[in-house]
């Protein structure tokens, strides 16, 4: 593919790859965010921007192109599917763009913009990228309304199928909203920011003024008295991380686990947690799988991981069981395991059962954990297991052993003698604990598993 040089609106003029092919795809070099990176973007004309086979090998070569040179790629879609003028052609074309931002999924990150519609083969475009940010006038399906109601006799509309409130809160596809594309782009320089350009790079540095043994005073009324009490996650991070600046992602989907990027002594982190606001912070099938691309997403781009625990555990249920929890669950505790970045845990209040270990404890290779003095590290709660060990019992008797488990059990120094809890620390602490074990974690080296790939349930 040839390279084309074309005048730009800023200092340096962008460098376009095969500007002369006709077609509704372009792509061109761009600096954002001080780093250069691999801009393709799609027009609504002609044919309401239906790729054809010409498109489909174009973004392959842009793709590709960009692994070569280690440049983040950003997708600007709007397009009505595989053009019907091309045929068969047209879909072969989309195959290739398809394969080749697979062979570039984990290498450089791959940042999508929606800001039109995004139909049939080319809407799983949007399911390879790492982040995609839509607007309130896309929308994204691979069948579209005619076809459900053909198929089911259901009657519904392109919004409500998959306009940018549905792909946010039903499907998880958007991970943020955008007002049009230009918050669009603005959005995606400040995600760029935070990331490398590639797998083979760590996380811009950035120098910040807030101190790293900052106190935390707000922290230590955040847990309500109330062991059912609710509270926002979101006032723990803001504590924690630099200037209180959190970017998070996926927010209105699977809302009772909180994830996202922050700073913390100016290195790039993700932070992961338990939201009890909604749920309690129980774990479902949406949350799991949201959990587990995001550390996957982490790890793959050397972002270190911060967990925030506090969930009574999985959601319980016969739907949800029938739906695959028991799959969809194992989805995060494989994304940990296989995570090699530096992680630290701090468990804040409830930790019990397999919830417990898929929260990134030491059973699943977590490098530091902390407690706050009145966690609960258990198998679980006090009254479940007086449920199961005192059902014989008379009231005033399950009452008094439930009093006596969360006195014996239901703390963090337990844990703490046997090692699975490095240090309990007052939640003052804590921005200078977790700066502290970061800084000590950031030389750390990856082990790669000798194996082609792992067979990840997915």
């Amino acid at each position: 593919m040839l390279l084309d040089r074309k005048d730009g609106k800023g200092s340096a003029p962008d460098i376009v790859l095969g500007g002369r092919v006709p077609g509704s795809i372009e792509a061109r070099l761009e600096e954002i965010a001080g780093k250069q990176a691999m801009v393709i973007s799609s027009t609504p004309s002609p044919h309401k921007g239906a790729l054809t086979e010409q498109d489909g090998h174009k973004i392959a070569a842009a793709v590709q192109k960009a692994v070569q040179l280690e440049l983040p790629i950003v997708l600007l879609l709007s397009t009505s599917g595989a053009s019907i003028h091309d045929g068969i052609a047209s879909l072969h074309g989309w195959g290739a763009s398809a394969a080749a931002i697979a062979s570039a999924s984990g290498v450089v990150p791959i940042i999508a913009g929606l800001y039109g519609p995004a139909v049939s083969g080319p809407a799983l475009l949007l399911g390879l990228a790492d982040i995609v940010i839509t607007t309130p006038d896309s929308f994204a399906f691979v069948s579209g309304p005619d076809m459900v109601r053909s198929f089911t006799g259901v009657d519904v509309n392109a919004t409500d199928l998959g306009g940018s409130y549905s792909l946010a809160t039903r499907s998880g596809v958007s991970f943020l909203e955008a007002a049009d594309l230009e918050e669009i782009l603005e959005q995606i320089e400040e995600i760029l920011a935070l990331l490398p350009r590639s797998t083979n790079q760590l996380p811009p540095y950035v120098p910040t003024d807030d101190p790293i043994a900052r106190a935390c005073p707000a922290l230590e009324e955040v847990i309500p008295a109330s062991a059912t009490g609710s509270y926002d996650v979101r006032e723990v991070i803001s504590e924690i991380a630099d200037d209180g600046y959190f970017l998070e992602l996926r927010a209105g989907w699977a809302p009772q686990l909180v994830v996202g990027l922050a700073r913390i002594g100016g290195n790039t982190v993700g932070i992961l947690a338990n939201q009890p606001r909604v749920l309690a912070g129980t774990l479902d099938i949406a949350a799991a799988q949201k959990g587990g691309r995001f550390v996957r997403f982490c790890d793959a781009f050397n972002i270190p991981l911060i967990t925030l625990e506090d969930t009574p555990g999985f959601l319980p249920g016969k739907d949800i069981e029938w739906r695959g929890m028991i799959r969809h669950g194992a989805e995060m505790a494989f994304a940990y395991a296989a995570c090699g970045v530096p992680r630290i845990c701090l468990i804040m209040r409830k930790a019990y059962g397999g919830a417990y270990i898929v929260m990134d404890s030491k059973g699943m290779g977590s490098d530091v954990v902390f407690a706050w003095p009145k966690a609960e590290i258990a198998v679980m709660g006090a009254q479940g297991a007086a449920q199961i060990l005192m059902r014989r019992s008379t009231p005033d008797e399950r009452k008094a052993y439930e009093e006596e488990y969360q006195e014996r059990y239901l703390t963090p120094y337990v844990a703490a003698e046997r090692g699975f809890v490095d240090d309990v620390i007052e939640p003052v602490r804590t921005r200078e604990a977790v700066a502290q074990a970061l800084e000590m974690l950031l030389s750390k080296k990856e082990r790669i598993r000798n194996a082609k790939h792992a067979n990840s349930p997915m």
